[in-house]
């Protein structure tokens, strides 16, 4: 799923292959808000007293853990740093006259200077590794009434964000049953997994059920129509949402998700994409995108302005006519050669 801003300012999370045209059954589309204000209102539900206080008491486990962490590398700082004292001490204490015993002396403190140096290391990285939680009670009045910090307009979405993903590791958008409702599924940092439902933001102009005349024509065209022109037929044929509404793109787009109706991809039997043009006829993107540009190929526009290009047999002769006639792809007989230097 991905996020999807719509002219309005409202957010849509859709199936990846939905914004690319290319739907599957499986595919949906939902209002960010709706998953979200379900998923929040599970969070400061899950936030009480009981639930809390149990929180405080894993926090203390989790202080005496770190707290016995800590403790055990500092006295392993402390050994090795009593062990590098003897060692500097016994090398000291050696006669220079005597190099073999003093080399050796002198190999032995350098190893346990550099074992003080690791377990320093080590006891810097125990104290680092988390920071210090806060005071209790400052986490008593934090958290005293959350629902109107989490609301409050000095919290930024930042703020909100991280409070979430604090406790919930991972939401999930789970197969639907009935179309007005919407599953989802809740993993929690604690490894406690949950699903909730919550109805589905219907939109006003298909709240009611589609007329049947309206499904028939949604039903027989709508896979090889796009939602703008689908709208425009819907309207030219006098048909109405159940509100007694003319369409307009959202209500086709709900239509579509009630109906089960895929929206066409960009496209159509017998074309092509700008990247299969390229690979058929073994050249770059971007000479077919200069072929394009100076009228040589014919192409259509699909949904989201996407270029189509009708292949027939002598489009594929004509093709295959300018990449012989080019200079340099005849002489370097690189597919990959930029359109400036393959025209």
């Amino acid at each position: 799923m991905t996020v999807r801003y719509q002219r309005d300012g409202h957010a849509a999370y859709e199936c990846h292959s939905l914004m690319n045209g290319r739907a599957t059954g499986t595919c949906r589309s939902i209002s960010a808000g709706t998953i979200d204000s379900a998923v929040v209102d599970r969070l400061l539900t899950a936030l009480t007293p009981a639930e809390i206080e149990l929180a405080f008491t894993a926090a203390d486990r989790v202080a005496q853990d770190r707290g016995r962490v800590s403790r055990a590398a500092e006295l392993a700082v402390e050994r090795a740093r009593y062990e590098a004292d003897r060692a500097e001490r016994a090398f000291t204490a050696a006669e220079p006259e005597n190099r073999l015993v003093t080399r050796t002396l002198e190999s032995r403190w350098e190893v346990k200077l550099a074992a003080l140096a690791d377990a320093e290391a080590a006891l810097t990285a125990t104290r680092n590794a988390v920071p210090p939680l806060p005071a209790r009670a400052d986490l008593e009045a934090l958290i005293a009434n959350l629902p109107a910090l989490f609301d409050a307009d000095s919290t930024t979405p930042k703020d909100r964000k991280r409070l979430l993903r604090t406790l919930i590791a991972d939401v999930t958008l789970l197969p639907e049953t009935d179309k007005t409702t919407a599953r989802i599924g809740i993993s929690w940092h604690t490894g406690a997994a949950e699903e909730i439902s919550t109805a589905r933001s219907i939109h006003s102009g298909t709240a009611k059920k589609t007329p049947a005349a309206a499904a028939e024509l949604i039903r027989r065209i709508g896979p090889s129509t796009s939602n703008a022109d689908l709208v425009a037929a819907l309207n030219a044929a006098g048909h109405h949402t159940g509100t007694d509404r003319p369409y307009d793109i959202k209500a086709v787009q709900w239509a579509r998700r009630v109906l089960d109706v895929p929206t066409p991809g960009p496209l159509r039997e017998g074309e092509l994409s700008v990247a299969d043009t390229a690979a058929r006829l073994g050249v770059s993107a971007d000479a077919v995108y200069h072929w394009i540009s100076v009228n040589n190929l014919p192409i259509r526009r699909g949904p989201g302005n996407r270029i189509a290009i009708p292949w027939t047999p002598e489009t594929e002769a004509a093709g295959r006519q300018w990449v012989s006639e080019s200079h340099h792809l005849k002489t370097r007989g690189n597919p990959q050669t930029p359109a400036q230097e393959a025209v």
